[in-house]
């Protein structure tokens, strides 16, 4: 009986502690398109595109196939802007590709690792920011580390919006 009692108490006290670190959201740095790429033209609106965690989901005897988890867009003010709805088909895992005006905003998602993150992004016109949080991404070869956000997990999330300054020569 006393065992039970302290096992008892044991779990009431680290429950809600553990709890309250899933449910945390990790800051990462800030995301924007790769300093590379090209422009579209679309108009008025930039584009961003979230590889969030994916999930299983089943039908009948069929076997399972994954879909990006959903994620919600905030804008500089904290005001959420958007529910994303991250599925583009039925059985298809890419990411729904959506517009925005430019700007400064933040992503809350699901990382493959199980952690929420909080991503600013920088969206500018006619170009599409990627943020990365299914450990799938691999930036080309003897990318520099500094140009690149990394998660805590150390895996690459996108490019830097605000890269560090090139040293100058004096």
């Amino acid at each position: 009986m006393k065992h039970n009692l302290l096992l008892f108490l044991f779990l009431a006290g680290i429950l809600p502690l553990l709890v309250s670190c899933a449910s945390q959201s990790v800051p990462l740095a800030s995301v924007g398109p790769h300093p590379l790429a090209g422009y579209s033209s679309t108009g008025e609106t930039g584009s961003l595109l979230v590889f969030s965690d994916r999930e299983p989901s089943s039908e009948g005897d069929n076997p399972p196939f994954y879909q990006r988890t959903d994620y919600e867009i905030y804008n500089a003010a904290g005001k959420r802007v958007s529910y994303v709805d991250n599925v583009v088909g039925y059985y298809n895992s890419f990411p729904r590709l959506v517009w925005l005006q430019p700007g400064r905003y933040t992503v809350k998602a699901r990382a493959k690792d199980g952690l929420s993150f909080n991503i600013p992004v920088l969206i500018e016109l006619d170009r599409t920011t990627k943020v990365h949080l299914d450990k799938n991404w691999a930036p080309p070869a003897g990318t520099p580390k500094g140009v690149l956000v990394t998660t805590p997990g150390g895996y690459p999330a996108g490019w830097r919006s605000d890269p560090p300054a090139k040293p100058t020569k004096g």
